[in-house]
């Protein structure tokens, strides 16, 4: 059921879409090649079970933590608008 102009489907079509941009924005986010023995930030070194677990890597867990921090403040809006949002 569509309300107003929308028509049937419109709300699972934008959920979907939400979905989709959240599993493309994750895959870009991985890392890929080889992993780097010591943090490019910090130059600390990497344990071997990271190395292995995320192949590529090149931050250790602290600068990484660091940075994923600094990206969940920046992104804690909807990017789509509510209804709410957009009735004001």
């Amino acid at each position: 059921m569509a309300g107003g102009w929308s028509r049937d489907g419109a709300v699972q079509d934008q959920i979907d879409a939400s979905v989709d941009d959240a599993i493309q924005q994750a895959r870009s986010r991985l890392p890929q090649g080889e992993s780097l023995t010591h943090c490019e930030e910090c130059d600390a070194e990497i344990p071997e079970g990271r190395r292995k677990a995320i192949p590529g890597v090149y931050l250790c867990v602290k600068c990484q933590q660091e940075i994923d921090n600094e990206n969940k403040a920046a992104s804690m809006f909807n990017r789509r608008g509510s209804k709410d949002s957009q009735l004001r």
